[in-house]
């Protein structure tokens, strides 16, 4: 036989794109339109509804940057269409085939009744199945413009991600809108060949079934009528069903799809566009599950929910209709999908509490499985984290995306610092925007790595990112690939039950031990770093609102928790956690509304924090201690003076100088304390730093050496940074001025200023204070650099094999070599309040309260020693999607600190992070709680969130080793309970005589507590 491949497959192409789907549509009448743009900022459909009207005709261009045009729809079904599909079909002006991040609409009856969206992929809205003949239809359409961002796929800057830079001139042009007959047998056909053929170009040249196929389409296409498409559709779907209806083979791959619609909580678009989105997609997927009974759409988010409740009663009451139906499965049990590295561990706990509690609350289902497919890395304690919170699986894809290093396996056990696993799969597919293609379904086969071992795989289909969801097209390619030879078998099914199966056949797949750790996007650990640090900051403010106002509601009478503030604050604060907005890879609206919301959330905390303090009474000053370790550092009065100071773990002390430690001297550039030696630079770098204590110098090289290095990544500026960052760079190294600024018997401070760049300015303050070796360096930067990276350096003298950084509730250990592939591929890393090095016997930390990235690599000297260097990343100048990204003003500290353990170093961090507070109050409460034994660490108080009064504490093992000690309360302990994250009690906890809890911890052990008052 002649090889007619090349000829069929052209045929069938042109045939399918030019005639079939131009068919689809069998006749259509338009819409009368009319217009009302609104002002401003979107409307409720009460207004728009009462709003004046004018004519629009198609073809005119509509739509400012992040404008709301609402339009009046009007039209009539011709009678003789009876009992025909009647569709409207809404064409926009719709630019490209991405739903998310442009024009995109929501179809509403007058009354005010959500329909269905449109966008792209899908334009439709039913009118009748069958039409009445003349029936009248008017609609009212939401439409957005939002544009779009991702034109030139991020190649150029542009203004239009924010409103305040985006300018007036519309972005749109109306193509149309049309009442339309859906000639479904054509419909049918489309999808009939698009599926054949898309199956037939995966197959290998060489097998039967692809020339089986490609014969069938060709006779079938004999039978099309060209000048009678829709006549002849029937007769050519007829000679397709052969093909169509072979079975799988009995080993074949067996995909389990589950409805999805990735929605970005905010990124290309700001949060008061995701909330339209929400409405829109939803709206959708309610739709479709009444057209398909085996319809399934897994949906995370609890904070998208709460939109929706608040904002669209009537898409809620249909989304709590599927939900009942067993359609719509609430999973990831989160209150958004937050970044997997940043938020602190207490943070990732709420994530969970109120993410789990509102599907609890409102649809009585508990979801038993993390959703996260998109976040950037995921920190090794999420294992133990899910498993406290009830759940059994966690599901991720973005590890598909790693630049050097394939990811081994797809279903696994991962393995947590403390020891806990957790059942984790992570899709062959490598999306979680599947639509069901050919090359999508080939592709999960190609790369499934538990070949032998398991069959079955999850596929989340439907459109994402910006939302849009699955569409009946997409219902229909998962019809006709649930057994269709050649192809891996399609079903539609909850994805708790795939995990089920998934467990069932391979309880024994094999495991993965530590972080998840994504070989890009490794910038998101530094971006935009105001927004970093306004996360960082509201964390340590809630711990301390919440600390403060439990205590006082325990000591103080008439004092109320603020149960409601609280509860706000928390979810504001989770909500910016959102993988995209923590980040930093958002948009400039995204990240301006960030840091005003933050700041907002301090004002309103620090408010809370001081009506605590002040219940507890006036008469005095006091100083109060929010870290979970006793301190004695120097603290300022009101007046700006310094006092040394002594105070208990989570209490309070009177402001009263405390035993006055050895003196801080200054000497020209030099700061002594008696624990360590600084000498600062003419060039304003350290160049020594000398452990008194342990009589050895503790730098290699010179000291906080800033470093600026040119930083343009390959792709996704706000993303990523590539390792030929470090191939060019420049060393701060001229000091405009160094000059001592404080000398004092309790603190010496040094200030270095210079002027860089881009008439850009940094001004840092290197201060010592008496009976502390940390050395502080206070840094204020005016940034005004374009794709840069500013690094701080301290290249220190020792041999550490590797670096430990602190992550959620414990810390992970990297190592300094590049022996393997894996290994130099972290080249920058993401850790929270400290790194620790060390060799036998020694140890150094730094300590930051505000910065994240950072890099760990070690040189070996001329002279046989080695030098490990710790640098980290400050700030960062991307200009995708943000073209003023870190523009301006920074204020953050970072810390050496010579002669550390690892316990000195996660006090350390708590006391950076949680400065003492000085407040006029009478009152000298037993602190609420306090915890002996090493390695025991308080990591939240508050009352129990069902306001029994119960006080709830979270502590852990800080230092990688067992633990045991007691925890004593402040107050007659009348029981204790051990409880889930949610407060839920698992067992009794033993109380001792002294009426103390004895606890006994493995390494990074979490463990939450109930104690009832007596």
């Amino acid at each position: 036989m002649h090889d007619e491949s090349r000829r069929i497959e052209e045929r069938v192409q042109r045939l399918h794109d030019q005639r079939i789907k131009s068919a689809i549509y069998a006749a259509t009448v338009p819409f009368e339109v009319e217009a009302w743009q609104a002002p401003g900022e979107p409307v409720p459909f009460e207004e728009a509804a009462a709003a004046s009207y004018a004519p629009f005709a198609m073809g005119t261009p509509w739509g400012p940057p992040w404008g709301t045009t609402w339009f009046r729809m009007r039209g009539q079904v011709p009678e003789e269409w009876a009992g025909r599909r009647v569709e409207a079909v809404i064409d926009l002006g719709f630019v490209g085939d991405w739903p998310g991040n442009q024009a995109e609409a929501l179809v509403h009856l007058t009354d005010g009744t959500p329909l269905k969206a449109v966008n792209p992929l899908n334009q439709y809205v039913a009118i009748a199945n069958p039409a009445q003949g003349g029936e009248t239809v008017d609609y009212l359409v939401e439409a957005a413009s939002n544009p779009d961002i991702l034109a030139d796929n991020f190649s150029k800057t542009t203004p239009l991600g924010d409103i305040l830079t985006a300018g007036d001139k519309p972005l749109y042009t109306f193509r149309s809108a049309d009442i339309a007959i859906l000639d479904e047998e054509v419909w049918h056909l489309d999808l009939d060949v698009q599926v054949l053929r898309e199956l037939m170009l995966e197959l290998g040249e060489h097998d039967p079934r692809r020339h089986e196929i490609a014969h069938a389409l060709d006779r079938a296409m004999d039978l099309l009528d060209l000048d009678d498409v829709s006549g002849s559709a029937a007769a050519v779907r007829e000679a397709l069903k052969p093909v169509l209806s072979k079975p799988a083979h009995a080993s074949a791959h067996t995909i389990s799809g589950v409805g999805h619609a990735h929605i970005d909580s905010a990124w290309l678009w700001p949060i008061r566009e995701t909330k339209r989105k929400t409405s829109r997609t939803f709206s959708n997927v309610t739709s479709l599950a009444d057209e398909y009974d085996e319809f399934i759409f897994a949906c995370s988010q609890a904070q998208q929910y709460e939109w929706v409740r608040d904002n669209y009663p009537k898409v809620w009451a249909r989304i709590q209709e599927s939900v009942k139906k067993g359609q719509w499965a609430p999973v990831g049990g989160m209150w958004v999908e937050a970044d997997g590295n940043l938020p602190g561990g207490e943070a990732v706990a709420r994530q969970f509490i109120h993410g789990k509690r509102f599907f609890i609350e409102n649809f009585g289902i508990e979801t038993k499985g993390v959703w996260l497919p998109d976040s950037f890395g995921y920190n090794a304690a999420y294992p133990q984290l899910a498993k406290l919170a009830g759940n059994e699986w966690f599901l991720t894809q973005k590890i598909s995306w790693n630049q050097t290093n394939r990811f081994p396996h797809h279903t696994f056990w991962w393995e947590g610092i403390d020891g806990t696993r957790i059942f984790t799969h992570f899709p062959p597919v490598d999306t979680y925007n599947a639509r069901f293609s050919g090359e999508e379904m080939s592709r999960a086969v190609r790369n499934y790595s538990e070949k032998g071992g398991a069959s079955r795989s999850l596929a989340p289909f439907g459109w994402g990112d910006g939302g849009g969801g699955p569409t009946r097209e997409i219902m229909e390619r998962a019809r006709r690939l649930a057994d269709l030879e050649g192809s891996a078998k399609v079903v539609v099914e909850h994805p708790d039950e795939f995990f089920a199966k998934a467990r069932g056949e391979y309880p024994d797949a094999p495991v993965w031990v530590g972080e998840l750790y994504l070989e890009l996007h490794r910038a998101t650990y530094t971006s935009q770093a105001r927004t970093k640090q306004g996360n960082r900051r509201s964390e340590h403010l809630l711990r301390e609102a919440e600390l403060w106002a439990t205590t006082a509601a325990l000591h103080a009478p008439g004092y109320t928790y603020p149960y409601e503030k609280l509860d706000r604050l928390w979810k504001t604060v989770l909500l910016h956690q959102f993988h995209d907005i923590l980040p930093g890879s958002s948009i400039a609206w995204v990240h301006r509304e960030a840091e005003a919301e933050y700041a907002r959330v301090a004002r309103e905390l620090q408010a809370l924090t001081a009506e605590a303090v002040a219940a507890l009474g006036a008469g005095g000053t006091r100083v109060f201690n929010t870290s979970p370790y006793d301190r004695a550092e120097v603290v300022r009065t009101a007046d700006g003076a310094p006092v040394y100071v002594e105070v208990p773990a989570s209490g309070s002390a009177p402001l009263a100088a405390a035993e006055p430690p050895q003196p801080v001297t200054v000497n020209g550039r030099v700061l002594d304390n008696g624990l360590v030696r600084v000498e600062v630079a003419e060039d304003g770098t350290l160049s020594s730093v000398r452990d008194l204590r342990a009589n050895r110098e503790v730098l290699a090289d010179q000291g906080n050496l800033l470093r600026l290095h040119t930083d343009l990544p390959n792709y996704w500026d706000a993303w990523d940074i590539d390792k030929h960052y470090k191939n060019r760079y420049t060393d701060l190294l001229d000091a405009s001025s160094v000059t001592v600024v404080e000398q004092d018997p309790l603190i010496g401070a040094i200030r270095v200023e210079r002027d860089f760049g881009k008439g850009s300015k940094i001004t840092q303050t290197i201060t010592v204070r008496a009976g502390s070796p940390r050395i502080d360096i206070e840094t204020d930067i005016d940034w005004h650099e374009t794709e840069k990276i500013l690094k701080a350096a301290f290249p220190v003298d020792i041999r550490a094999p590797h670096s430990s950084a602190e992550i959620q509730f414990g810390h992970i250990q990297r190592p300094t070599h590049t022996n393997t592939s894996w290994e130099a591929a972290r080249f920058e890393v993401s850790g929270h309040r400290w790194v620790h090095i060390g060799e036998p016997g020694y140890g150094v930390a730094v300590i930051n309260d505000s910065t994240y990235g950072h890099d760990v690599s070690r040189t070996v000297r001329e002279d046989g020693g080695t030098t490990t260097t710790v640098r980290l990343s400050l700030v960062r100048a991307p200009r995708i999607p943000d073209p003023e990204a870190d523009q301006g003003r920074h204020r953050f500290t970072y810390a050496l600190l010579p002669g550390a353990t690892i316990g000195d170093a996660v006090a350390e961090g708590y006391a950076l992070n949680l400065p003492l507070r000085v407040a006029d109050a009478a009152g000298a409460p037993t602190p609420v709680v306090s915890a002996e034994g090493e390695g025991v660490t308080v990591e939240a108080v508050k009352l129990a969130d069902d306001a029994s009064g119960d006080v709830v504490v979270r502590l852990y093992e800080s230092r990688g080793g067992r633990a045991r000690g007691v925890l004593h309360t402040g107050f007659p302990l009348a029981g204790a309970q051990i409880t889930d994250l949610l407060e839920r009690p698992l067992e009794e906890a033993p109380v001792d005589g002294g009426g103390g809890v004895p606890v006994e911890l493995r390494p990074f052990q979490i463990l939450t507590l109930r104690l009832r008052r007596g």
